[in-house]
């Protein structure tokens, strides 16, 4: 919202007030004025001049040379450009060291060899937005009115000598979307009374009931309508004031009446509309729902294909305006309008907010009836509107208005005692002190022993319950004057909680592994949906997607983590380590949330190691991501409570390099490599992933972490080398020799695995180091032969492993 300072003060004193100073105050009460602009900060020696000849540049076709009165002994000469300079026009003139925006001072030049001593002046050249320029003036010069004074300051007749405060306004403080709710405001503030304009006015003895009648069929979308006739109307150009104003305020000028209703717009905040009461066609105004696929030409000349969630004004039969957005061009004001229709009424805003989001109409009018209106100001708006048509473009107002009423205005009623009001804000207040306050926002105000009951304005729509009016004492009393303490009782310290400080480790690990993490969109497409799913459930589909792309829930994080690596490859990162964290959401009944369940996957491909100087290269396999996961597990202190087992059929992944994870003997994830068509699809090349079900790795207990001593004692190591059958598994095995070899067998390691020409048919050789040892003696060697015997016996009666030769 705009404020003129000067406009303003029609309202309101402001002695002893700058304009800074008021923003400063404003903003403290609780409304954020944005910044003051001086319209005329960096301009001077612009004056009113008077042309008194204009001729032909000799030299130029687009020039013309005019002899100025500028108020000084003798007039002068200046060539100017503009196409609608012509000889008795008042004009704005800057004077030879005249300043204008951007720095641009005006000296005494020659033009094709014809003296100028200034400039004649457009309004964009003196600062002002050509989208607020009255489009006649748009193309060339202002002219001013013929009564103005020669010589004047030409600034001060545009008002270009005020300052316009912007006031950045929170949805619930519509009320100072007008020039008469910033005033009630600044009132409050200052402690001052409010000035309200003038309204009253003569009628005819003619009535406006008699003119038209007004019908209202959708009386939830309008409650009140208001239709007043003004007869005999001269439609010219606005006052100058008023067309410095609306400009101001960012609007543009286009006549007396349209300038009017616009100005009235500002001034109470309430949107009126004219229509040439001759081109309507009729002496009925019916308000009712449109109907699917009927047209209507708006003021802007643009066909619009309504519907039944928009409400029109009729004239009994078709559309006039599509109401609280945009008129009609069928019922436009123009130039030969004599007899005025005035709408002032209220509309409900989810109707108007709907058919201007519809249509792409957003207007002042608009987002003032979208935020709410004060419906105690349609009728005496609309009075004010026709009192300056009647001041300003010679109208007759005809005696009272033709209109439906069925709106039910109840003002809000809300108590509060002074003690919460002290509790609350911390202070000292005083029951007289409150009241004062509510008294200088011209709320009514009754107090019952420590109880104050506030009856507040309906311009005040936001006021509605105690917490309001604990706002309003403390933006008032001064938010800078409420006392500072500190907390009182116990404070409890922040603090992660054990599953956050586990996920922070899983993070700080894979980091430190050298994996990237990505954050990647929770929803996905239809297809990818159920991609690498650890739980097959029904997708969950947005009812408002945005895109089909992004229209679905995942159910695993896997396709969107492949998108990154494939987003990279494709862009010459061949070697790529990412991982995240994340929500999956499984789908219940229909009368139950979806269950949120938190994964981490990660994705790796290309090379892992590349040390050129010594000619090494690693690249990704299988048994790398695995020893990252056993890292993690082992960070964890989980480790033994992990088992790894080869997947039969893991839908997108490799049948041969996949393995399945158990946590406790429970699923929980897998971990190989993509399968080879999907890789092809995403055109990468070998691609090794994981996903894992975090939350249940998180929430599993962990052993308390125990340090060990560094032996003091020898170890003893005894190698084997095992032939089982081929589809026997290295981890089978070496389950069987740490439980027999328990308690002195500390290590197992696989260190050979040999499927040669040399072994039987379906055999295959596997060997492992055992490492035995006591922390508490040294061990001998019958001791460990007895142990490792038992071993032995365990593999060849568990696996069928014997000793290979």
């Amino acid at each position: 919202m705009y404020v003129s300072y000067k406009w303003l003060q029609d309202y309101i004193d402001l002695t002893g007030v700058t304009a800074d100073e008021l923003a400063e105050k404003i903003t403290k009460s609780g409304i954020e004025v944005e910044g003051v602009d001086i319209l005329n900060e960096g301009i001077k020696g612009v004056v009113v001049g008077h042309v008194l000849e204009r001729e032909q540049h000799p030299n130029a076709d687009k020039l013309s040379k005019c002899l100025v009165d500028v108020g000084e002994e003798q007039p002068v000469q200046i060539i100017c450009g503009a196409p609608n300079v012509a000889q008795g026009q008042k004009v704005a003139v800057a004077k030879v060291g005249a300043v204008l925006p951007g720095n641009f001072k005006i000296k005494r030049a020659k033009l094709r060899g014809e003296e100028s001593n200034g400039m004649i002046c457009s309004l964009t050249e003196l600062g002002m937005e050509g989208k607020v320029v009255p489009k006649e003036y748009s193309e060339g010069i202002f002219v001013f009115p013929a009564d103005a004074e020669v010589g004047v300051d030409a600034l001060e007749l545009l008002n270009r000598d005020d300052e316009v405060l912007e006031l950045s306004l929170t949805p619930n403080r519509a009320d100072c979307l007008s020039m008469l709710g910033v005033a009630y405001e600044v009132a409050a503030i200052l402690g001052r009374e409010v000035k309200l304009p003038e309204t009253s006015l003569e009628p005819t003895s003619e009535k406006a009931p008699d003119y038209v009648k007004v019908v209202v069929e959708a009386k939830d979308d309008n409650p009140l309508y208001v239709a007043k006739i003004i007869k005999n109307v001269k439609i010219g150009p606005s006052p100058l004031w008023m067309q410095t104003r609306l400009m101001s305020a960012g609007i543009r000028p286009h006549n007396n009446v349209v300038d009017i209703t616009n100005y009235i717009l500002l001034e109470y905040g309430q949107p009126l509309h004219a229509f040439d009461y001759d081109r309507l066609g009729s002496k009925e105004i019916l308000i009712r729902r449109a109907n699917d696929g009927e047209k209507f030409v708006t003021l802007d000349d643009v066909e619009r294909t309504l519907s039944s969630d928009h409400l029109v004004i009729t004239n009994g039969t078709e559309p006039v305006a599509l109401a609280g957005v945009m008129g009609g061009a069928n019922s436009e004001v123009t130039s030969d309008t004599t007899t005025v229709l005035l709408e002032a009424a209220y509309f409900n805003g989810g109707t108007v907010r709907k058919a201007s989001k519809d249509h792409g109409l957003r207007s002042e009018a608009s987002a003032r009836f979208e935020k709410g209106v004060d419906p105690n100001r349609v009728r005496v708006a609309g009075e004010r509107a026709a009192y300056l048509m009647a001041k300003y473009a010679g109208g007759e107002v005809l005696e009272g208005a033709s209109e439906v009423d069925t709106l039910t205005v109840e003002p809000a009623v809300v108590s509060i005692t002074l003690e919460k009001i002290n509790r609350v804000l911390g202070t000292e207040l005083q029951m007289s002190d409150v009241k004062d306050i509510f008294d200088r926002l011209q709320f009514s105000v009754s107090v019952e022993q420590d109880t104050i009951t506030v009856t507040a304005p309906t311009r005040r729509g936001d006021i509605r319950i105690e917490e309001d009016l604990l706002e309003e004492v403390a933006r008032l009393y001064g938010y800078d004057n409420i006392p500072k303490t500190l907390p009182i009782g116990s404070t409890t310290a922040g603090k992660l909680s054990e599953y956050q400080k586990k996920r922070r480790v899983v993070r700080q690990y894979l980091e430190g592994a050298g994996l990237y993490q990505a954050v990647t969109y929770s929803l996905t497409s239809e297809e990818k949906a159920a991609q690498f799913a650890l739980e097959k459930r029904d997708t969950i589909r947005l009812a408002m997607p945005m895109s089909e792309e992004r229209s679905v829930l995942r159910l695993s994080i896997m396709p969107q983590l492949l998108e990154v690596v494939k987003y990279n490859s494709a862009r010459q990162n061949d070697s790529l380590a990412v991982y995240e964290t994340g929500a999956v959401f499984l789908a219940n009944d229909e009368d139950t949330l979806p269950t949120e369940k938190e994964h981490v996957a990660g994705a790796v491909t290309g090379l892992w190691h590349s040390h050129s100087w010594q000619g090494e290269k690693k690249a990704v396999d299988f048994f790398v991501v695995k020893g990252i996961l056993e890292g993690m597990f082992t960070k964890l202190g989980l480790s033994d409570k992990v088992q790894y087992v080869q997947a039969q059929v893991v839908e997108g992944m490799h049948p041969g390099r996949t393995a399945e994870v158990f946590f406790n003997g429970e699923k929980i994830g897998f971990v190989g490599q993509v399968h080879p068509s999907v890789q092809k699809d995403l055109d990468l090349k070998d691609t090794y992933v994981f996903e894992l079900s975090l939350q249940a790795i998180l929430e599993a207990e962990a052993p308390v972490l125990q340090y060990e001593a560094i032996p003091r004692f020898p170890s003893i190591t005894r190698d084997i080398a095992l032939v089982v059958n081929r589809e026997t598994v290295s981890g089978t095995l070496k389950d069987i020799i740490l439980t027999t070899g328990a308690p002195l067998l500390k290590e197992v390691h696989v260190f050979d695995l040999y499927e040669g020409d040399k072994m039987e048919e379906g055999k295959k050789s596997i060997a492992f180091s055992l490492k035995y040892a006591d922390p508490e003696r040294t061990l001998t060697d019958e001791e460990v032969t007895k142990v490792h015997s038992s071993v032995l016996v365990a593999l060849e009666e568990k696996a069928g492993a014997v000793l290979r030769g």
